[in-house]
């Protein structure tokens, strides 16, 4: 049977209000705006826990643990920067601005970098931020409490699941508040961070404009040439935390070679992010990115 649950975010305005958008998931989200007046919003979904059906793309979807729909089918490669989706030609920025997706494993700096970003480009381009955690809204908590923009700002997002299924397939928990900070604020861009996932996890080309996958060398200098969408398919790799290499016997060169080779040619920057080395680059990057695509839309 079909099991409908509302999941409720909270907003800064200052009156409350409801809101309710049908469609409808069996499992709950959270997201709130770090800010002192709340509002709630209740989307309803249904989805049918446990069945298995074949999508459109040939694919077999199947729900279990409260997530929305989603496919297991093994990949057949670690996937090629070449072929990666490109960003989608129809995107309309006055619905929602510039989107940048920065995902990448738990602990490896995605926050830190959301911080950096925001305080490079907060001068001269209008921000706003979307931050996932499972259960918490700890990495929302985090930009306020370090004053990346002002905490209205900033939505924090608790998907309630797989971090990767709020980000690919069932996107609509970020969708949501991203539109609603672009318009808000006139935004010119909106940072989205992913909770910590696993190489496999990828942003969704409906959600981000320009993707940022962040590994540390705390995890091995094996861990680029373990492939996977993550690390072959977003726009920039960042290697982050290098200070560390010695302390945990990563060889940069080693992860420099694996690199250029998993990444088919595509960028990816050695950084530091909490010591501000490589953030010029990454900027640079996305400023780049940024323009490309704007201009031409």
């Amino acid at each position: 049977m079909d099991v409908e649950d509302t999941h409720t975010h909270s907003h800064g305005h200052v009156d409350d209000h409801t809101h309710t958008h049908g469609h409808s998931h069996d499992h709950e989200h959270t997201h709130a705006h770090i800010s002192q007046d709340d509002h709630d919003h209740s989307h309803t979904h249904t989805h049918l826990e446990g069945a298995e059906y074949v999508g459109a793309d040939g694919k077999k979807y199947h729900s279990h643990d409260g997530l929305a729909p989603h496919t297991h089918e093994p990949l057949e490669s670690p996937g090629f920067y070449s072929r990666r989706a490109p960003p989608l030609l129809t995107r309309d920025f006055q619905e929602r601005a510039f989107t940048i997706g920065i995902g990448g494993p738990v602990g490896t700096g995605k926050t830190a970098l959301m911080l950096a970003l925001c305080e490079a480009l907060r001068d001269k381009y209008s921000l706003a931020a979307v931050t996932n955690d499972i259960f918490t809204e700890e990495d929302g908590e985090f930009l306020v409490k370090h004053g990346a923009l002002a905490p209205e700002r900033i939505c924090a997002v608790q998907t309630g699941g797989c971090p990767h299924a709020a980000i690919r397939e069932d996107i609509s928990i970020n969708l949501g508040p991203l539109e609603e900070l672009s318009q808000s604020f006139k935004a010119d861009i909106l940072l989205c961070e992913s909770g910590g996932d696993n190489l496999a996890a990828n942003f969704s080309r409906e959600l981000a404009d320009y993707i940022i996958y962040i590994i540390d060398v705390s995890g091995g200098d094996k861990i680029p040439r373990k492939g996977g969408p993550g690390i072959t398919q977003a726009d920039l790799l960042v290697i982050n935390k290098t200070d560390l290499a010695e302390a945990v016997g990563a060889d940069l060169k080693v992860m420099e070679r694996d690199s250029i080779r998993m990444r088919d040619g595509g960028p990816f920057v050695f950084a530091q992010v909490k010591h501000g080395v490589g953030v010029s680059d990454i900027v640079g990057h996305v400023l780049k990115a940024y323009k490309k695509s704007t201009v031409s839309s």
